[in-house]
């Protein structure tokens, strides 16, 4: 049996929109790495997405098995309702938000065979209890990167 990656993500916003946050924890048997990035100008929804992309941005190999853990309904029913298809059929028609990221994420999706579960948000699991934090310190932080999707683009 091939071994899972195991990641968690988590999205901030202070105000929505407002600074912003993501935090992304990937665990592949006990070998863990985090990643956190912080935008002066976001909404919560894209962080949450961001979060997601960042991870799978972050893999240097192909094909694998991934479950990814968000307490986002807005990333878990958007694809596993088959939204996200929907969207991109009608070339996102209707004024659905966040066009530029769900690309990235249907684009690097299709490199991987990925498995979503939701997970309560604020609850008892501390590995998403720790995304939050990085997202939070993050959104918090100095020197914010422009979230150029949401500022120049259409958000």
């Amino acid at each position: 049996m091939t071994e899972e990656l195991v990641v968690y993500t988590d999205g901030a916003a202070r105000g929505n929109p407002g600074p912003g946050g993501y935090g992304v924890i990937l665990k592949w048997g006990k070998v863990e790495k985090e990643l956190s990035k912080g935008y002066r100008l976001t909404t919560n929804n894209r962080m949450e997405l961001l979060a997601v992309i960042t991870a799978l941005e972050s893999l240097k190999k192909e094909n694998l098995q991934i479950v990814v853990y968000s307490d986002s309904q807005y990333i878990i029913n958007s694809i596993q309702l088959g939204w996200l298809k929907k969207w991109i059929a009608t070339n996102f028609k209707g004024g659905k938000k966040n066009k530029d990221l769900w690309l990235r994420y249907a684009a690097l999706a299709t490199k991987h065979t990925i498995r979503l579960v939701w997970v309560k948000g604020h609850a008892d699991n501390p590995y998403n209890n720790r995304c939050d934090l990085l997202a939070t310190r993050a959104a918090d932080g100095k020197n914010l990167a422009v979230d150029e999707g949401y500022e120049m683009g259409e958000p």
